[in-house]
């Protein structure tokens, strides 16, 4: 009996012993917090996991054809990256939008003035004038080259002494010949066999660089011969000297000052260009005008009637436009 109750004994202890032992394995286990709890932890986290970018932005608005001042600028950092968004504010300023930003807007590449255009210098133009092999320097013209404008003014068969070439605009550069350009922009066409095709055709146009106040001798000279590029070194700085030979006079006469005002400058850039030129003078180099005879008037003796209209003397101009010549009376 008493050996039965000490076994009875020994397994109550060894029982209490294992129920302690699970108790104390299910304190080491973390409670399951409830639903409302857990999304509450899983917010922050996500929170700290968002990425942003810096973006350029623009601090106030800015308008179309405007360069764009650095102090307009500000860098933001937003959730999302643009694509041709700028992160450096010294990489947009200067730029040229090419149509109204308000403010807070990011700042694209494809939102700014690209291309030609930025390869222009102050105060030249871009012009485009018809190009063939024998004119493009047998299609070896490259964009970046210096070439010379020459022109050539045929007279007619009856007086071909009267023909003449000469070196009309010196030391241009070429912005474009064909396809090719100093922009380095590729093809806008996807497909392979059109940008094959379009570096294969030969090129109809060139484009030069010329300061503004010579692109009426270039335009006239395209349109009353014809032009032939020659090209030469760009280490090559020589030009013509202006100071031996006589300035061509303009179409449009500028007004004389009034009494008591200085003595105006001489036209220059674009107060040139708009005083135009005429294909008169730039055939004749400017002398057109100094042989025009003096206008007479016929003195009827007194007392006799005058005869109606004017008695004048003139002299006939030949004006040559390429194949085509022109009598103007003066």
């Amino acid at each position: 009996m008493i050996n039965l109750t000490k076994i009875v004994a020994a397994i109550l202890v060894l029982l209490a012993i294992a129920l302690g032992g699970y108790a104390w394995m299910l304190s080491r286990k973390a409670p399951v917090p409830p639903p409302a709890a857990a999304g509450a932890a899983v917010a922050p986290a996500k929170a700290q996991q968002t990425l942003v970018y810096p973006v350029v932005v623009a601090a106030k608005p800015l308008p179309a054809g405007l360069a764009i001042p650095a102090d307009a600028l500000r860098v933001e950092q937003l959730t999302i990256n643009p694509v041709g968004a700028f992160q450096d504010v010294n990489v947009a300023a200067g730029r040229v939008p090419v149509l109204d930003l308000a403010e807070g807007t990011p700042v694209m590449e494809n939102q700014l003035v690209s291309g030609l255009a930025l390869r222009i210098a102050e105060g030249e133009r871009a012009v485009a004038v018809k190009a063939d092999e024998v004119m493009g320097v047998g299609n070896k013209l490259q964009p970046g080259d210096y070439v010379d404008v020459f022109l050539t003014l045929k007279s007619d068969g009856k007086d071909v002494d009267r023909s003449q070439a000469r070196l009309l605009l010196s030391r241009k550069r070429v912005l474009a010949f064909g396809n090719a350009s100093v922009d380095g922009l590729p093809s806008k066409s996807a497909d392979k066999a059109a940008q094959q095709a379009q570096r294969a055709e030969p090129a109809r146009t060139a484009v030069l660089a010329v300061p503004v106040d010579e692109v009426n001798r270039l335009t006239i000279g395209d349109a009353s011969g014809k032009l032939l590029l020659a090209l030469r070194n760009p280490t090559d700085l020589s030009e013509p000297d202006p100071k031996l030979f006589a300035e061509l006079p303009t179409a449009l006469q500028p007004t004389p000052p009034k009494a008591g005002e200085p003595r105006r400058a001489p036209l220059e850039g674009l107060d040139r260009a708009q005083a135009g030129l005429t294909a008169a003078d730039l055939v004749t180099g400017g002398k057109g005008p100094a042989i025009r005879p003096q206008v007479t008037e016929v003195r009827a003796p007194s007392g006799a009637p005058r005869t109606a209209g004017p008695a004048r003397t003139g002299l006939q101009v030949e004006v040559i436009r390429g194949e085509r010549s022109e009598t103007v009376n003066y």
